[in-house]
């Protein structure tokens, strides 16, 4: 029996990154001759993931996709999920599975360590020395837990001053709010150390904040590591991974979830709209970047409604339930998201809601309304006149 590894990347609008990647992968394919190990890119780079899922499932008898990526966020968790679906719809001789991403591992943090060490190694004292540990970021607070997860482990018995956790971008503390902060703990010395498997434009962001910390803080010496990189350890947790993935010991949590497949009699959920909505983000946060497939139609409608206190006084979250109801009864969950949201800024006029991409927000909608904004609005596109928020047109 044949086995295909695709072995996923992110993809980045530098070809250094993507190059530096392949590298891995073709590293990797050495190693292995017994696989055929091919590799695919969610976004910004080619061949899409799609495309390469489909190349090797007329190769090969098992598909196993094992997303290279530190920690389990919207790609592994949605996209990769959607393409699995689509491909096995297409391809049903093909046993496909999918690994775990490579998540929080001792010898991940080790190699970060690792990496640090030699700026460690010139400072006088490492009780006087601040290591700032920057991540990606990610709009998923499970994946930034595990990266907080991952810092505190490389702290653990290093005897280090300070370490902290940052990200370059999406959530807080930024590397530029953690380094200012640092700094009036007037340290000796500063390690940045990017928490990242290959470099790119963010490392490149990276070294352009070192850059401007060191000007303004000619006192403090700042040293930034090198990324983890292609490292033997690698190698093996890539091995730990598609083992667990062929056994069925450790499968993608989302892989098995009533939005991906079919479990039992439940059928029709199966795409998930928070998977939908998830890949919506992208449809237009990366409309600037290089044209790129996606396995999914964006939503034709996110309606969302405000929950805080104030409009949860007013029935908003009667009114919530009732929006969800009429939506599945039309067979419209699909393409049609609710979302509850914290306060949307119009205390005392809600409930509020607010229908996208129209950009259309309505006040004082009651759960008595639902019909009539379903009706109307959501399935007719006619607007609902006498509950429009004027302020805010």
């Amino acid at each position: 029996m044949s086995t295909g590894l695709l072995i996923v990347g992110h993809g980045s609008r530098d070809s250094k990154a993507n190059l530096e990647f392949e590298a891995l992968v073709a590293i990797y394919r050495s190693r292995r001759p017994d696989l055929t190990v091919a590799h695919g890119y969610i976004e910004l780079a080619q061949p899409s993931l799609i495309t390469a899922l489909r190349c090797l499932a007329q190769q090969v008898d098992v598909v196993v996709v094992l997303p290279l990526f530190l920690f389990a966020a919207g790609h592994v968790k949605n996209d990769i999920p959607l393409a699995l679906a689509q491909a096995r719809h297409e391809f049903p001789c093909p046993r496909f599975a999918v690994a775990r991403a490579l998540g929080v591992h001792p010898s991940l943090v080790d190699l970060a360590y690792e990496r640090a060490k030699p700026e460690l190694d010139g400072a006088r004292e490492l009780l006087k020395t601040a290591v700032i540990v920057v991540g990606r970021g990610s709009s998923d607070p499970d994946a930034n837990a595990e990266f907080c997860k991952a810092v505190r482990l490389f702290t653990e018995g290093r005897n280090l001053g300070w370490v902290l956790p940052s990200f370059i971008g999406i959530t807080r503390p930024t590397f530029v709010e953690a380094a200012e902060l640092v700094a009036r703990a007037r340290p000796e010395r500063i390690v940045v150390v990017p928490y990242f498997l290959f470099g790119g434009r963010l490392i490149d962001k990276i070294s352009e904040q070192v850059t401007a910390f060191r000007s303004r803080y000619p006192w403090i010496k700042i040293e930034q590591a090198t990324h983890l990189g292609r490292d033997e350890r690698l190698f093996h947790l890539i091995d730990e991974r598609m083992s667990e993935a062929i056994k069925g010991t450790h499968p993608l949590p989302c892989d098995t979830c009533q939005y991906r497949v079919p479990v039992s009699g439940v059928t029709d959920k199966v795409g998930g709209i928070k998977a939908l909505l998830w890949s919506l983000r992208h449809t237009f946060t990366h409309t600037q970047a290089m044209p790129h497939v996606h396995a999914h139609r964006p939503l034709t409608k996110h309606v969302l409604v405000c929950t805080n206190a104030d409009c949860a006084d007013r029935g908003s979250l009667l009114l919530v339930a009732e929006l969800r109801r009429l939506i599945t009864e039309e067979g419209r969950n699909a393409d049609i998201k609710v979302t509850r949201t914290l306060c949307m800024g119009r205390c005392g006029e809600g409930p509020t809601v607010a229908v996208y991409p129209d950009g259309i927000w309505y006040r004082g909608v009651t759960q008595a309304d639902a019909q009539e904004l379903v009706d109307e609005h959501l399935l007719a596109n006619r607007l609902v006149g006498r509950l429009i928020d004027n302020i805010m047109q």
